[in-house]
């Protein structure tokens, strides 16, 4: 099978006030692979993530140019496109972070609010819940505790969560802040096997 390419980035600049991080970068990376992202701390890794799906717009000072396009239901999509629907962005495109980020509720509300918010009929919340969980290796360890909170699990449990959070809507696209680093040698491995089954369903771009 060809992997066709899924994102293209074109012309890239990006800077912190008159700091530049990225300087006219361009890069294509192909669908249903896991794509890493290498460089020295403060090259501009996470930088680059959050400009496939605008996280950086919330930082002051921050300026972009340059081109992002995603080659998604046989379109090339410009992700800054004025008439673009952020909230049908971050449904193609799921973030995971370096450190854990489970909200303070309960494990089945902290899956139960992505779809709720993207108008999901509730009926259909128990299957989906269950099924991202098995797919995130934890559904045997928290099928009896989902209405516990989510910050009593561990750390590795914790990621997983919020892997499952951000795959539940079933993105075309998942970006990965240095998932692993934060975490011991035995939940590290547990998340880069969750990582290699998840690359059949999307693309994984990973810091």
């Amino acid at each position: 099978m060809i992997e066709q390419k899924i994102i293209e980035i074109e012309n890239l600049t990006f800077s912190y006030g008159k700091c530049k991080i990225l300087d006219d970068l361009s890069a294509a990376f192909k669908g249903s692979v896991i794509s890493a992202i290498i460089g020295l701390s403060g090259s501009g890794k996470s930088t680059f993530l959050m400009t496939i799906n605008h996280l950086w717009e919330e930082l002051n000072g921050a300026i972009m140019s340059g081109r992002v396009s995603l080659f998604l239901e046989e379109e090339k999509i410009d992700i800054y496109a004025r008439d673009l629907s952020l909230s049908w962005l971050r449904r193609k495109v799921g973030m995971v972070f370096q450190i854990p980020n489970p909200l303070p509720m309960s494990i089945y509300r902290n899956l139960a609010l992505p779809l709720r918010m993207a108008g999901l009929p509730k009926e259909s919340f128990g299957q989906k819940i269950e099924t991202v969980l098995k797919q995130a290796f934890l559904w045997s360890e928290v099928k009896d505790r989902l209405r516990e909170d989510a910050r009593n699990l561990s750390g590795g449990q914790q990621q997983r969560l919020c892997i499952a959070r951000a795959m539940i809507l079933e993105p075309a696209i998942l970006l990965l802040d240095e998932p692993t680093s934060s975490l011991d040698e035995k939940a590290a491995r547990e998340i880069e096997l969750l990582l290699l089954n998840l690359k059949q369903q999307c693309t994984l771009l990973m810091v």
